[in-house]
């Protein structure tokens, strides 16, 4: 599933890292061998929560004009919607000088991946725990860029029941 999830984002960003648990030798040599490309990066803290995760990951991508956060279990996110919010983002940063986040919505509810221009690094390498990025984007504001889209995969993650 990783691969799929990886393999789509590959499509349209020319950089992409995936964040691993430590000790996921198998997982890591799988996307050694399939995609090469990837940037891999472990997160030693892993087992403390998804804060931690995205916090090394942010740190091993700091010099990037922004990210976006997709989660390798949400495999059926569109390649064209991620052109869109990559399209947005760019938009975006043209125009703001403060930076921008850009999150896909689907049927009035927010969905992944969410992107942050690297205005908002910092404060994401300081989440903790099972801290995810929700407290970074809902006090951002105006620089806060929701983009519509139909495609119902945003929404869509395999390890949480229906």
């Amino acid at each position: 599933m990783l691969c799929v999830t990886a393999r789509r984002y590959l499509t349209e960003f020319s950089n992409t890292t995936v964040v691993l648990r430590p000790g996921d030798e198998t997982l890591t040599q799988l996307l050694r061998a399939e995609l090469p490309q990837l940037q891999l990066v472990t997160a030693a803290d892993a087992h403390l929560g998804m804060g931690h995760s995205l916090a090394a990951g942010i740190t091993a991508i700091r010099h990037w004009r922004y990210v976006f956060i997709g989660l390798g279990d949400m495999p059926y996110v569109e390649t064209a919607t991620l052109r869109r919010l990559r399209n947005a983002m760019e938009s975006a940063l043209a125009g703001d000088s403060e930076g921008a986040i850009v999150q896909p919505v689907c049927n009035g509810q927010p969905g992944h991946p969410v992107g942050f221009s690297n205005d908002f690094f910092s404060l994401l390498e300081s989440l903790q725990g099972d801290e995810g990025a929700r407290s970074v984007v809902m006090p951002a504001g105006e620089r806060l860029h929701r983009v519509q889209v139909s495609d119902e995969g945003v929404l869509v993650d395999i390890d949480r029941p229906d």
